[in-house]
Order: C-alpha cells, then structure tokens, then sequence
C-alpha cells in the first residue's frame, strides 16, 4: 500500500471529548445520529480506498496503476483520480503529476519526450501519449506451441522483433536467455488478455497504437509517422531533413522514389505526398474504399489498419520472395500495452485480405497444401478458367494457392496466349508476341522478374530515325514534329471531351482534319522531310493502338452449377468459370453462353476493336548497325510516303550485350494487311530492302534465320490487343469485366480499363478476379 493513506473526515472536539469520555446522559437519538455519522465515513473511506475509473464503460472495478513512478503513486489504492488508456491500464494522479508538474522528477523525461513527438509528428503530445508511447509494459506471446500465452514483461524490459521470436513463458531477458522453470507455462494467462479480443474493447481504447521501428519506417519519411501509424518518438521515424510541420511542396517533387536498401528499384508500395496515378500503389495514411468496405470498423480511426497494413507492404516488398504469413508479420509488432494482443489478432485479418486481393502473396509463389494462403474456409469452391495465357495463369495461380480447387481448358498446345517465347536463336529469347514491359514501376512482371532471378534491361530513350538514303535524321526535326503531332493529339483530346459516342470520327481522320485547319491558320509548311517525320509518329501511334486509324464451345450456366463443353465432346462440371479468351473471340461468338449475353455486354465487347500487329525477326552473323547506331536499343524508319507507313517503322536490337546479331521489327495499321497476301519470304525481302535502303553505305548481310508471326490468322488468337473503336468508350472494359450471377467471370486486357493492351493488364485483371471469386 501507498504512503498516501486514505484521510476520513474527524469531527472538530476537545482533547477531553475522546470516545472514553462521552458525556453519561445521552438520548437515544443522539446516540442514534452518532452511529450514522459514522457509517457515513466509513463508506466514504471505503470509496475512496477503491476509487472507480471515471471513464464511462470501463470494465476496471479496482484500477491499478502500471506506471509506478512516483514515490506515492497510489497502486491499486486511492488516488484523486485516474487516467484511463484502456479498459485494463490505468495510471493514478500521483504519477501524472510525476512527470507532469515542472518540480516533479519525471518532467524533464517528459518535456523531452515531447519536444521529440512535436518536431517529428502531427498528433498533441500528451501525458496520455506518453504513458502509451513510453511506460506501458510490453506484452509478448509464448511461442511454445501449445501455449500461447501472453505475459506481460517488466517495465524495464524493452521488446525487440527477437525477443518476440523467441519467448517462452518464464524467459529470463535481462542478460540471460534461461527459463525460471519447465512449468512456467502452466501459470494461469492474466484475465486482461480475454476482453482484448471482445468488440467493446478497442471502443474503449482512449489512443490507437503506433508501431515503433515500423519496417515500414524507410518508405514513408515524407509522413507525419503518427499520420501512418507509427511512432513519433522513434529515431527510425524521422520525417525528411529540413522538413517541418508544413509539408513543402516543391521539396517533395524533387524526391526519388524512396526505395529501401536491397529493394528492387522498381518497387513503391507507397505513394509519396501529393502524388497520384500509379498502379498497385496505396496512401499510406488513408484507407481505400475497399478496405473501408471490408473493415468499417475503422471508417472513425484507421490508424490501427494502416499501421498494419503498411507494415505488412513493406515485409512483402522487402522480402517477395516468400509467401508472407501471419506468423512472419507478428514479431515485427512493436507496441507497448495490452493493444499489441489486439493489433497481432488483427494482423491475420488484414493480411488474408491483402492477400487475398493481390497486394501481397503474388507473382511466382510455390505453395504447398498445408500452406494455402488462405484459411479452410476459402477451400470449398471449384473453378474452371477457359484460356492459359497471361489472366488465365494468373488468376489460376492465385486461385490454387489460395486453396481452391482449379482447373485449366486450353485450345492450344501451348500456354500463354498472346505471350510466346521463341527460343530457336542462338544466345537470345525472341518474342513473337508481348516482350516489352510498359511502366516497370510496381508492375507484377517486375515483382516476378524479382522473384526469380531475372535481371530487367532498362530501354534507352535514344531513337534515330533513319531515312531511305541512310542519312540520319536530325534530331531537332524529330523533336519539333514530335512536338507537333502531341499538340494535334491535345486538341482531339480536347475536342472529344464534350461529345457523345453518336458525334465520334475515327481518330485518323480526326487528326488529318485538325492537322489541314493548322497549316491553314498557322501558315505553316512543312517540308517534305517534316511530313515524312509525322507520317513515323503517325505509325508508332497505330503500333500503340494495334489498328489503323479508321477503325471453348460452350458454358451453360443455367443451373445451380456450370457446365462447360468442349470441342471433343467433354463436359466439365464446376461452381465457377473465369473466361479469358481473347476479344476478338468473343466478338465472334466462338464461345456459346447459355443463357446467352445481356445485351449491355455484347454492346461492350463490338464496342472494342480487336487490333492486329506482326512482328519479323531477323538473325545475322553480324552486327552491321553498330556504328551508325551506338549503343542505341532501337531505332527508326523514316517511311518514304504516307503508303508504307507502318511497314518495319522501328527495329529493336533483341541483345542488350551486343553479343548476338538480332533485330526485330514490327508491321501495324494497314500494312498489316499488306503482308496478308505475302508468304515469309517475301516478308522478309520486303524487310531487307528496307534495311539496305536505311543502310546503304555499307554491305548488310543476308540474315541466317527469320521469323514473320502470324496472328490475325490463328484461329484462337486473331488479334495482339484491344483499342476503343469510334463510338465506343473506355466503359466498354468495365462492362465486359463485370461477372455473371457470381458464376461467370471475366478476365484479360480486354477486361482492364486502367492497364488495356498490355499482359500487364491481363496479368492484373486475372488477379482481380481471383480475387473477386474468393470473395463469392
């Protein structure tokens, strides 16, 4: 017990008027009112002794104070009042004033403290903060495995990610690693630890935890750490030199995408303030609307979820290589107090839902049985995906390691669709398809390229186009046409904004008609060359677009489950089906529905184009470009006029080393149906002269093996990626994304309205449905 005892009221009397002395004659109602009087006291002496929590609520009937500070603090005794943290910590007046009250012994710990928490957070630095941020015991989980227990260590004892790891129950942790005793975890758990997990009980949580040496503390020095939730006072947390409390704009443009040592460069879990529009990237110190759907709970305070959630980030993208698990995650859990229980509970929700939406546990992830990525609950479904190219593989593999039962249909004999690796040239993979990746920064070919080994080649800007003749061009003619043709784009932009799909022109006729009213107005003329130049600018945006400028048998999901028929005959029973075949496929009706489309959705997909490119591939016994080029990735074509636009307007150099002699090139827009008619052979004459012609200072060889691709003849292909058609809109992926009764799914770059025409878009789309079905 305290020093400060409890003080009863005492009547004011004489030194003769002791209870020995009392006067003989008394009436009974005096004697009466005496004994009340005294009642009265011991009642109120009995009150104060077990003084209550003065916080409405609060489940604490004897508080007792965790602090210990002060020389009187009051224990589990009287004290004029309490300080409530959470509905098991307390501290007593005695101890506030400790370190409180300018003459007191605690206050220059104190007012350091807060000269640390107000240069570096944004929160008040209060005495309520201080005792969560410095004097709350650590509370830690015996990792014994059938125990589990949670102790609560000693005040001195300061938790750290290893002694996490490692605890058992008794562990001695001063200077020795030894247990008091075998039987230690027989002791009874205190009884705090099972109202943690009770609903009520983080209402009752006066502050919200910040995590201390958060791992994610690297990534976000630009935040107010109490903003992210974590902790102010942690030298790991310090925001940016020479930032103060008004976050500076401009000093914040100029920051690189801060990485952590060891990371992949391309990785950025977060955004940096006042930054936007990239992909797989969160806010830090702002929930989602999905994840406010999914945890309302935190709509009034969300600093709990975002410093779990941003821990759990930065574990992944610090180690992509592992599945991250709870149980990863846990040690890393530096808080003090009773609410590091409920923030480890809570770590397992947050984590299945990232997880589980594929933020997390991603990319190439082997998964054994016993360890699927979400718990049983999720097991009992069974998919079927049509298609095995980028979102079909994509959303099989996320749907297998979660545990679901998947299987895959593929017409071909071959997976990855409109993804296929030649490998027949010596030294060097050729991709007759996809093979450039568009925006490495947080893309998920990155996050695999990470997770196995493969180092990524960087494209140079440098591109000279060359003119038939071989003379290069220069490049300031390049960069004043390039400058031109971007503002005639600005204007169609522009224009469209206010139109409705019925006043849509084809871009291509849209741009000559803006591209005649300038030269009009402006009197300008360009010279021959310049409008050569444009004709080049005007190829490379039908390659974006993979058109001109101008323009499974069946799933019958009728019943409770869905049945899919193939072209031998086979019937395939299961609860879902993701479809991921090509647009141009469904355009044409080569998958039968039952029941059949909703009219909104085939509106949808004739919306879209199905856009068409081919590619040539040309191997020499020798690098004859080397010096005209130097060290460039790719350079290009100058056509000679407006009809062989697009016919091999850029060459790529296929080996970054320079050790092999690999070009590659690409036909787009209408001279895409000039090669129809053409075999390779021809093809490839046709390429050569053009070569010869870029090139003509000196002898370039016959090359010793090619390859002329031919997409828009496979019959479960028939294109290279989608683009919105005159008329049609960008909603028009959004509706063919949209499922079906919860039984059909859609996937591919045709599905995904932020990322279309890439396999990055379809890899993506295939982990947004995965992640969709899971949910179903």
């Amino acid at each position: 017990m305290s020093t400060g005892r409890v003080r009863t009221k005492k009547k004011a009397c004489s030194s003769d008027q002791s209870p020995d002395n009392l006067p003989l004659r008394s009436s009974g109602r005096q004697v009466k009112k005496k004994a009340a009087e005294a009642a009265d006291d011991d009642d109120e002496a009995s009150e104060k002794k077990y003084r209550k929590c003065e916080k409405a609520g609060c489940t604490a009937t004897c508080p007792v104070c965790f602090a210990s500070a002060a020389e009187r603090c009051a224990k589990n005794g009287y004290t004029s009042r309490w300080y409530h943290l959470s509905c098991g910590e307390h501290f007593c007046n005695e101890c506030f004033d400790h370190y409180y009250r300018s003459h007191k012994d605690g206050y220059e710990k104190y007012t350091a403290w807060k000269r640390i928490w107000t240069s570096n957070g944004k929160s008040e630095p209060s005495p309520k903060a201080f005792m969560a941020d410095q004097q709350l015991p650590y509370w830690v989980q015996c990792t014994k495995p059938d125990c589990g227990k949670w102790r609560q260590l000693t005040k001195e004892i300061q938790l750290t990610p290893q002694i996490a790891k490692t605890y058992r129950c008794g562990m001695k942790l001063n200077n020795s690693t030894k247990t008091e005793g075998s039987d230690q975890c027989s002791m009874p758990e205190d009884l705090r630890v099972a109202e943690v997990s009770d609903h009520w009980w983080y209402s009752m949580l006066i502050l919200p935890p910040l995590l201390k040496d958060s791992v994610a503390a690297p990534f976000l020095a630009a935040y107010y750490p109490d903003c992210v939730g974590m902790s102010p006072s942690c030298t790991s947390t310090n925001r940016l030199p020479g930032e103060s409390n008004l976050v500076k704009l401009e000093h914040l443009k100029s920051v690189p995408n801060l990485t952590v040592a060891g990371m992949n460069k391309y990785f950025q879990p977060f955004y940096q303030p006042n930054e936007c529009g990239k992909a797989l990237c969160v806010r830090p110190d702002v929930m989602e609307l999905d994840e406010l759907y999914e945890f309302p709970e935190y709509s009034r305070d969300p600093t709990m979820y975002l410093a779990l959630r941003n821990l759990i980030l930065a574990l992944w993208y610090t180690n992509c290589k592992e599945a991250l698990t709870p149980q990863k995650c846990i040690h890393h859990i530096i808080v003090r107090g009773l609410v590091r229980i409920r923030c480890v509970q809570e770590m397992e929700r947050i984590l299945y839902f990232m997880t589980r939406k594929g933020l997390i546990n991603t990319g190439i992830l082997s998964v054994s049985p016993d360890q699927y990525l979400l718990p049983k609950e999720y097991h009992n479904k069974s998919v079927i995906v049509v298609g095995a190219g980028a979102a079909g593989l994509a959303a099989a593999r996320q749907l297998h390691n979660f545990g679901i039962k998947v299987i895959v249909l593929e017409a071909k004999d071959r997976i990855g669709g409109r993804v296929w690796d030649d490998k027949t040239f010596k030294g060097v993979t050729v991709g007759r398809g996809a093979q450039i990746v568009n925006g490495c920064v947080n893309n998920p070919m990155a996050l695999m390229c990470e997770q196995l080994g493969i180092k990524m080649h960087k494209l140079g800007e440098k591109c000279d186009l060359i003119q038939e003749g071989g003379r290069i061009t220069d490049p300031t003619i390049d960069k004043r046409m390039d400058f031109h043709f971007n503002a005639i784009l600005d204007v169609v932009s522009e224009w469209r904004k206010d139109k409705t799909q019925h006043q849509d022109v084809p871009l291509g006729e849209k741009i000559q008609e803006i591209y005649k009213a300038f030269i009009q107005e402006s009197g300008i003329q360009f010279s021959e060359l310049e409008e050569k130049v444009l004709q080049f600018h005007l190829s490379n945006l039908e390659y974006a677009c993979g058109s001109n400028l101008s323009q499974v048998q069946s799933i019958d999901y009728s019943g409770e489950e869905v049945q899919v028929t193939t072209a031998d005959g086979t019937v395939w029973t299961t609860q879902k089906v993701l479809a991921t075949v090509p647009l141009a496929l469904l355009q044409k009706n080569t998958i039968q529905f039952n029941p059949p489309l909703s009219e909104k959705k085939i509106k949808a997909i004739n919306s879209l184009g199905a856009g068409v490119i081919e590619k040539i591939a040309l191997q020499f016994p020798y690098r004859f470009w080397d010096s005209k080029i130097q060290g460039a990735d790719f350079f290009g074509h100058v056509p000679p006029n407006s009809s062989q636009r697009g016919l091999f307007s850029v060459f790529y150099d296929m080996d970054p080393e320079s050790k092999q002699s690999i070009l590659m090139s690409v036909v787009t827009g209408d001279a895409v149906t000039t090669i129809k008619s053409l075999d390779d052979k021809q093809v490839l004459q046709q390429c050569m002269t053009v070569l010869r012609e870029l090139f003509k200072e000196q002898e370039v060889p016959d090359p010793v093996k090619f390859f002329v691709t031919r997409w828009s003849k496979d019959p479960w292909l028939q294109m290279a990626y989608s683009f919105v058609k005159t008329g049609g809109s960008g909603e028009a992926y959004d509706i063919i994304a949209e499922d079906i009764q919860g039984k059909i799914f859609f996937a591919g770059e045709a599905t995904n309205r932020h990322f279309p025409q890439t396999v990055t878009g379809a890899y993506l789309s295939g982990v947004r449905e995965a992640s969709k079905i899971a949910a179903f």
